[in-house]
């Protein structure tokens, strides 16, 4: 077994790596000028994200000395970058360059300090110890589902307060940026408040967030369908109620080409268990507001 890096040192070069690139194909692009194989780039499916194929490139990379060599290319290449092109043109662009800045300079800092070869700082029996401690760092780096639920669960007596409703907010998009969804959080446009968007496929959804007591009624519903409504024409909007919905409002977002898709804690405790992915949700949920007409599907009658 050839002799192992650092743990910390593998991550940064990690996370570098995921923050420096948006695009599938750049960061497929940039994997194979750095000697990522092309018969293992050709196992990256369009179902895998970039957090998860960068989950299994980095300890096959580990476990040889050719892929030690890539690992250190990889680093190489990232500590020379000045711009971040593929970060250019997103609703997000400034907040996504900040952080590609910030792993960027933190792997080039670790870097300047290292005195030694890498494959003299731990022996082989370490090697084996050092391989669980990298897989559980980056288990705990990222923000994982169960994290996010305690989090979620973590802020219900703060539902039906203001500073509640910020919070839901910011776990929202966490939730979001985790299945590495498009977005733009919070902004104003002509005087109105909008929670933020998400883009899956090619449809934009404007998103209405509610983080109150009681269910949503229908004049809440009508003032958001209004704001989807003043869009262009292939914007639709997603409610989220953590209460849920008076039957009024379901029937206010239903009907015949209505863009809005209501959703409620149900949904959202079925994503962060795992039975599917945020995207996959919104897609069944408009999948069957196209068949039934209905805007609230409760989760078992999705299909």
């Amino acid at each position: 077994m050839p002799d192992q890096l650092p743990p910390h040192y593998v991550q940064l070069v990690w996370e570098a790596t995921h923050k420096s690139f948006w695009r599938r194909q750049a960061l497929h692009s940039f994997l194979r000028r750095c000697g990522i194989e092309e018969p293992f780039l050709a196992t990256w499916t369009q179902e895998e994200s970039k957090r998860d194929f960068l989950n299994r490139l980095f300890p096959r990379l580990e476990s040889s000395e050719a892929g030690i060599r890539r690992i250190n290319a990889l680093a190489d290449s990232l500590v020379e970058q000045r711009t971040f092109p593929d970060l250019e043109g997103w609703d997000e662009s400034a907040r996504m360059k900040e952080e590609a800045h910030r792993a960027v300079a933190a792997l080039k800092l670790y870097r300047s300090k290292q005195t030694e070869k890498v494959a003299e700082e731990r022996s082989r029996t370490e090697s084996r110890k050092r391989v669980a401690e990298l897989r559980e760092q980056q288990f705990r780096k990222q923000q994982d589902l169960s994290k996010l639920q305690e989090r979620l669960n973590s802020l219900a007596s703060q539902q039906g307060t203001s500073k509640g409703g910020y919070a839901f907010q910011d776990w929202f998009y966490d939730l979001v940026a985790y299945f590495e969804i498009q977005h733009r959080r919070p902004y104003k446009t002509e005087g109105r408040e909008i929670d933020g968007s998400v883009t899956v496929g090619d449809t934009t959804y404007l998103v209405e967030l509610k983080f109150q007591n009681d269910p949503v009624g229908g004049p809440d519903v009508d003032v958001f369908r209004r704001k989807v409504e003043s869009k262009a024409d292939n914007t639709m909007g997603i409610m989220v109620s953590m209460s849920g919905y008076t039957g009024p409002a379901e029937n206010a977002a239903s009907g015949e080409k209505s863009p809005i898709l209501l959703t409620d804690y149900q949904h959202l405790y079925a994503v962060l268990g795992g039975a599917l992915k945020l995207q996959e949700l919104i897609s069944r949920i408009r999948q069957s507001a196209s068949q039934t007409g209905r805007a609230f599907r409760r989760l078992d009658e999705l299909t």
